[in-house]
């Protein structure tokens, strides 16, 4: 069965295969849009409009920052969500994922956690024993099982399995780190040329320059959870993602029994470049969750 919802500036084709729905996403441009009449359909619309809405508490990845987020949280908050975009410590993923978990004790109601690229593996983590959230989002992002560790789940044909160490990162020490460990900063031409790949130069020259380091911990260390084998999970997948690959989030997306959208380019970064199409997505995971 096939639907198409005409969405504004862009639009996507939904081939529902269930339990995963497919979306393909034929245009983007930039911009800002909240209007969902045109891409809701009539029953979620009528939840959206008559339900209480969650807080969407969103999670960034290594090498950005909460403001990797503006975009979305800008969309967000003019459909009317409160959005919370909270800093992801990015040193060990049993601590970073203790680090939200506690941040969402703070909340009241409904939560949708979203995370994006690392974000994933903690937010898999974070949401485990919690009744407030509803829903999860993998925003180009890892989904590890138990066991697994984020930095295994790139994908044979990521530029992170590629090339070597030391084309790919500085190495550096920092304060109190394990033994072995060390922060890391992504290369210069391998941000702008694999990571950022679909957003101008200079803008990409800038998030490089900005960069977050990430705990080579934060990628070693093993999931101790899997929080979507019990709660729904929708999952965003740039076709232009270098960095953790298609191949690799669809069999996670499949495995958790995600609704998958699949967006026709991008990068690891299409929620900076395109934060309309990944607001989409959020928003109807935050609908779904309140049926």
């Amino acid at each position: 069965m096939s639907r198409t919802f005409l969405l504004p500036r862009r639009a996507v084709r939904w081939i529902v295969a269930a339990p995963i729905v497919f979306g393909l996403v034929a245009c983007s441009s930039a911009g800002s849009s909240t209007d969902t009449a045109g891409w809701l359909s009539a029953t979620e619309r009528t939840t959206a409009a008559t339900a209480p809405r969650p807080t969407i508490v969103l999670v960034h990845g290594a090498w950005a920052d909460a403001s990797s987020w503006n975009g979305v949280t800008e969309s967000l908050l003019a459909a009317g969500y409160d959005v919370r975009a909270i800093a992801n410590p990015v040193e060990d993923l049993t601590t970073d994922a203790e680090y939200v978990a506690d941040f969402l004790k703070t909340l009241s109601g409904p939560v949708v956690l979203v995370g994006h690229s690392y974000g994933g593996a903690v937010i898999t983590n974070a949401a485990t024993g919690s009744r407030k959230v509803k829903a999860l989002v993998y925003v180009d992002a890892a989904a590890p099982d138990v066991g697994e560790s984020n930095g295994s789940l790139s994908g044979k044909d990521s530029v992170l399995n590629r090339k070597p160490e030391s084309e790919l990162f500085d190495k550096l020490p920092y304060p109190g780190a394990p033994p072995g460990a060390a922060d890391l900063y992504l290369r210069k031409d391998i941000f702008i040329q694999n990571f950022a790949n679909d957003l101008p130069h200079d803008v990409a020259a800038r998030l490089w320059a900005s960069q977050r380091a990430a705990s080579t911990e934060a990628f070693d260390t093993p999931s101790q959870h899997a929080a979507w084998k019990t709660i729904p999970s929708w999952y965003f997948i740039s076709s232009g993602d270098q960095i953790i690959t298609p191949s690799s989030e669809m069999a996670m997306a499949k495995r958790a029994h995600s609704r998958v959208t699949l967006f026709r380019g991008g990068s690891h970064l299409t929620l900076i470049s395109h934060p309309d199409a990944v607001t989409q997505v959020i928003i109807r995971a935050a609908v779904g969750s309140m049926h």
